[in-house]
C-alpha cells in the first residue's frame, strides 16, 4: 500500500481515510455506537484505530454501514444483513471479473482451427 499523503486535500478525497469517530459516524447514520460495534463483530466492517485505540471509520465503511442499517430497518436481523451485504459484494466482484473476461475474449484472435487427422 502506498504511503498516505500528508496533504489535507488528499485525505478529504480518500474514501478509505478513517476520518470519522464512532460517535460522529453513528450520528451521521442515525444509529447507535452499539450498532457500529455489532457490524464489526459480524466482520462487515473493521474500523481502524487511533493511537488512543478509538475506532475511526471511513466514508466507504459508512456507506456499507448505511446499507446494513437500511436492511435492519426493513426487519432483517443484523447477522443476516451483514451476510447479505458480503454476498452482494462478492456477486458484484464476480460480475466485474466476468465482464473483464468477456471483453478480453471479444478482442482476442480466435485460435486456428485444428486439423483433424485421418484416423
Amino acid at each position: 500500500m502506498p504511503p498516505r499523503s500528508t496533504r489535507p486535500a488528499d485525505k478529504l478525497d480518500d474514501d478509505d481515510y478513517p476520518a470519522y469517530t464512532m460517535g460522529r459516524a453513528a450520528d451521521m447514520l442515525g444509529t447507535t455506537p452499539g450498532f457500529l460495534r455489532a457490524l464489526g463483530e459480524h466482520r462487515l466492517i473493521t474500523p481502524l484505530r487511533s493511537e488512543g485505540g478509538h475506532r475511526r471509520y471511513s466514508r466507504y465503511q459508512l456507506r456499507i454501514a448505511a446499507r446494513a442499517r437500511e436492511l435492519v430497518d426493513q426487519g432483517t436481523p443484523i447477522e443476516a444483513a451483514c451476510r447479505i451485504i458480503i454476498l452482494e459484494d462478492q456477486l458484484e466482484e464476480a460480475q466485474r471479473i466476468n465482464a473483464e473476461y468477456r471483453r478480453a475474449a471479444a478482442g482476442a484472435v480466435p485460435p486456428p482451427q485444428a486439423v483433424a487427422s485421418p484416423g
